[in-house]
């Protein structure tokens, strides 16, 4: 999943509005900031099949410390409390805490059964949206047309801000050319193009410097 993670990510503005958009792409993808760097120190493991069928070529191999259940609720706790000591805005923190969990949930809507629930063993889940590019069309652009929408009513734009479109335009065409373009050349470059992820992020927290947050009403 690509564009469900950042729209969790726009929407978590709402409930979190003095926290930065790009803390919150931050958190909503920090197991697959974290993926590639041990990737390239080869501590996790991935492979290109062009064979594999469905909406990625990527077979992933061993990647426990990243994308494990009780290494992401671990990791979730860590980047709250480091959040939360920084800022001393602990219900921001929660939210953080929760947007770096909700990504291995929303993975486990798209993998393949290869989300491992411990670092040890063999058990791994997931519902195989990627089998189909319909189906995960159908979740991830509505989760990210949602969450962009959220994050307008919570940071209305201001006239001719045109940063946001750029972002939200960026990010779609990153996502629709890694669903229709060739498999990636070699694990290096994925891991590489992992950590330009970085870029997303600074973009992000230049969309949001300027921008006044109206808190989510609640009824």
């Amino acid at each position: 999943m690509f564009l469900g993670h950042f729209g969790v990510a726009f929407a978590a503005k709402a409930w979190a509005p003095r926290t930065s958009l790009g803390t919150l792409f931050l958190a909503g993808q920090f197991l697959d900031l974290l993926w590639p760097t041990l990737l390239l120190v080869q501590v996790e493991r991935v492979r290109i099949d062009a064979a594999a069928g469905g909406v990625t070529p990527l077979v992933f191999v061993h990647y426990p410390v990243s994308h494990s259940l009780l290494a992401a609720a671990v990791w979730a706790v860590l980047v709250a409390l480091v959040y939360g000591a920084v800022v001393r805005r602990w219900r921001s923190a929660a939210i953080v805490g929760l947007l770096v969990i909700s990504h291995w949930f929303l993975d486990a809507l798209v993998h393949r059964p290869d989300l491992p629930l411990l670092p040890w063993g063999t058990a791994a889940v997931g519902l195989n949206l990627w089998a189909s590019r319909a189906a995960t069309l159908a979740v991830e652009v509505p989760l990210f047309a949602i969450g962009v929408l959220l994050y307008l009513r919570t940071v209305p734009a201001r006239r001719n801000d045109w940063r946001l479109w750029a972002l939200v335009a960026l990010l779609a065409v990153i996502y629709f050319g890694n669903l229709y373009g060739p498999p990636p050349p070699s694990i290096a470059a994925i891991a590489w193009v992992g950590q330009a992820q970085w870029l997303l992020i600074a973009f992000a927290y230049w969309v949001d410097r300027e921008r006044r947050a109206v808190p989510l009403a609640v009824a």
